[in-house]
């Protein structure tokens, strides 16, 4: 069988499937001083039989973690002569305007631990100052005086010729070989000094924080008999093997949260949806992402801490573009200086978690506020839940606040929630210039399910899904992820006059890479497919947009093609296009898939039951306009393709409820997703 588990700050979700394409799922607590425990709770949750795991895939936090925590190693830097104070400049365009006390981050290596060495390049790669190794030992040795954990070596424009951080690399393995080290040609060949040089001492920060976790999981895996192949999700919506993801953590930044953005995508071509906003929100953070045509967006310009008043720390790798808040079930509500009610970014996490688990938990959250409101059961929770306690919650830190009923305070904290979670799903769609209307919504984690309805139907979208086993579709998406490397190279040259044979060996340079490297990870050739892009601009212009084109060897005739699909996109993106102007390439991008077999979804056959087969209870459930209202409550397993249901009703699963409200209805589809249909005209 294949299994998947997917780590959360609050849950750890598994989903496996077998031979006969059989899924089953398993749900527990995250144990954030032993992660790899959790994955080993979740293991034995489910009752599988480890020794018939013959692949595992694995999603994690520990990388985005270390680095919010600041709980990475001591990293030393290594650069050109002249560029030791890159990180500390930065760049100059400030979010917060206004504010003239304004701090740029603070570099993650300090001025101290960050030497330079006499080497030169020009723009070209040509070697203008020959790289001294002789300064090397007198580095390392005050690197070793200083307890330095890991090196980054980054030189300038070594993404054009790594010889000097190749051979510098060499000399430190040898002078050094315990100390993880980090070069920058390793992790992108993209230009941009900054981001470049960041992203690599991000990579070192965190390296043998990561190494440790996986030989810690590993270890723990093939004690549990597990003995097929293991494989660890990506930021950009594939897997690489555990050794691959050791050398390279910085890749697995957002490991978790892409899967289930890809497995919308997967979901959407089954049903035909090729326009999709997936939803995903879990116990700490909601996630939304755009997907168009099926395509998943993947991008370089990633931050991490990036909000409106701070610049954040960019992360040079491709990431799936999807949009964050901290706003999640654990969500704590709380009051600020103004008196205005706030929902997180604090979250309960799962220690001590909600009121309503009874572990600790003294402050309000999401989950707390849906339960008062009825939205959720007591009778779901793993723990005895105290309704009288978590109604003392609201009333004392929200409802008397505002001089409030406890109803009224929970739908406050719900309100402000939801206000927030449309905020990020406006700006991956209006914001963008994508009409809402226009695209089905899926959505799925824990609150997935319990806010998509409210939230869709304010946004206009006409549709939304809700999968089978919804609370752990995110590991649903890594079950049917291929593995996925991507290689993008500044070749920044004009579309007029461009040298074809040049880009053409450059593409079979890039191809053969790949082609290695998926031959290392048991990848073979006929399983291999290839996507080719150009990130494009007008000449003069800044930024750019990424044009898919022809996995074939270039010639004139496509040139134009290629310009002229150049355009479109870039009216498309920016409202305008300039048919008169120069164009020129920025960067190329290969992306290469290691195309293993996949699950199917089997469409599911009718018992004959009823729609009151299905009916739990009717109980009471706070709306904000009509106030306490006797609402019917399903059993999602008893529901069977066909069934139609109106609003205002609740269906319950383990793990997750979905609410719709009077002026919508749901059916069952095929396969047992859960289609509402939202009454947007």
């Amino acid at each position: 069988m294949r299994v998947a588990t997917d780590i959360g700050g609050t849950f750890t979700d598994l989903v496996y499937v077998d031979d006969d394409g059989k899924f089953g799922v398993a749900k527990a607590h995250t144990t954030p001083s032993q992660f790899e425990k959790g994955v080993m709770d979740v293991i034995d949750k489910s009752g599988i039989t480890p020794q018939a795991i013959d692949m595992f895939i694995h999603g994690s936090t520990v990388v985005i973690n270390a680095l919010t925590e600041r709980k990475g190693v001591k990293v030393g830097l290594i650069t050109t002569k002249g560029a030791r104070d890159v990180l500390e400049i930065a760049r100059g365009n400030r979010p917060d305007l206004y504010n003239f006390r304004y701090q740029k981050p603070k570099p993650f290596v300090e001025r101290y631990l960050r030497m330079e060495i006499d080497e030169r390049l020009n723009y070209k790669g040509e070697v203008l100052t020959p790289l001294h190794e002789g300064q090397l030992s007198g580095i390392l040795a005050f690197f070793k005086q200083e307890q330095v954990d890991a090196i980054a070596v980054c030189y300038l424009h070594s993404y054009i010729n790594p010889a000097h951080e190749m051979k510098t690399v060499s000399l430190i393995k040898q002078l050094w070989p315990e100390v993880a080290v980090t070069a920058s040609h390793e992790i992108t060949k993209e230009w941009r000094e900054y981001e470049r040089t960041n992203t690599t001492v991000l990579n070192s920060y965190v390296k043998p924080i990561a190494g440790s976790y996986i030989d810690k999981l590993k270890t723990n895996l093939e004690h549990h008999g597990v003995q097929g192949g293991t494989y660890i999700m990506q930021s950009n919506g594939g897997a690489t093997t555990f050794e691959g993801a050791k050398q390279t953590p910085i890749h697995m930044v957002e490991s978790g949260p892409v899967a289930g953005i890809y497995g919308a995508a997967i979901l959407g071509q089954l049903l035909r949806e090729n326009n999709i906003i997936a939803f995903d929100i879990g116990g700490t953070t909601a996630k939304c992402s755009l997907i168009t045509n099926s395509e998943v967006k993947v991008t370089t310009d990633y931050y991490i801490e990036k909000t409106e008043n701070t610049a954040g720390y960019p992360v040079k790798v491709p990431v799936v573009d999807i949009v964050e808040i901290g706003n999640g079930g654990g969500s704590i509500a709380w009051i600020d200086s103004t008196g205005s009610l706030k929902v997180g970014p604090q979250s309960a996490g799962a220690v001590p978690g909600p009121v309503a688990y009874g572990q600790g938990g003294e402050e309000p959250t999401t989950t707390d506020a849906n339960l008062v409101a009825g939205r959720l059961s007591k009778n779901n929770f793993d723990y005895d839940v105290d309704l009288d306690k978590v109604k003392q919650a609201i009333e004392e830190k929200v409802s008397s606040h505002y001089d409030l009923t406890v109803e009224e305070g929970a739908m406050g904290i719900i309100d402000i929630a939801n206000s927030n979670m449309l905020n990020a799903l406006k700006l991956i769609s209006i914001r963008k210039g994508y009409d809402p209307q226009e695209f089905t919504m899926i959505a799925f984690g824990g609150g997935g399910s319990m806010h998509a309805a409210a939230l869709a139907d304010e946004l206009g979208v006409k549709k939304i899904i809700i999968p089978v086993a919804s609370a752990v579709f995110s590991a649903w998406g890594m079950l049917m992820t291929d593995l996925r490397h991507d290689y993008i190279k500044t070749h920044i040259n004009p579309l007029k006059d461009l040298d074809i044979p040049a880009i053409n060996q450059e593409w079979d340079v890039m191809t053969h890479e790949a082609i290695n490297r998926f031959i290392e990870e048991g990848i073979k050739k006929e399983q291999m497919v290839f996507s080719r892009f150009v990130d494009m601009r007008y000449v003069g212009q800044e930024h750019t947009v990424k044009v898919p084109v022809p996995t074939l060897t270039w010639s004139e005739e496509m040139i134009e093609d290629i310009i002229a699909h150049f355009h479109q996109l870039h009216e498309q993106n920016y409202t305008f296009k300039l048919p008169d102007a120069q164009t020129e390439i920025v960067n190329l991008h290969l992306t290469g898939f290691g195309k293993v077999e996949k699950p199917v979804l089997q469409p599911l056959s009718s018992q004959g039951k009823s729609l009151h087969d299905a009916l739990k209870e009717h109980r009471p459930v706070y709306f904000k306009e009509e106030g306490w209202v006797s609402t019917a409550v399903y059993d999602r397993e008893q529901l069977e393709p066909g069934m139609n249901v109106t609003g205002p009703a609740i269906v319950e699963e383990r793990s997750a409820s979905t609410i719709i409200y009077a002026n919508q209805s749901l059916e069952i589809d095929q396969y047992g997703n859960i289609v509402i249909y939202t009454g947007v005209e």
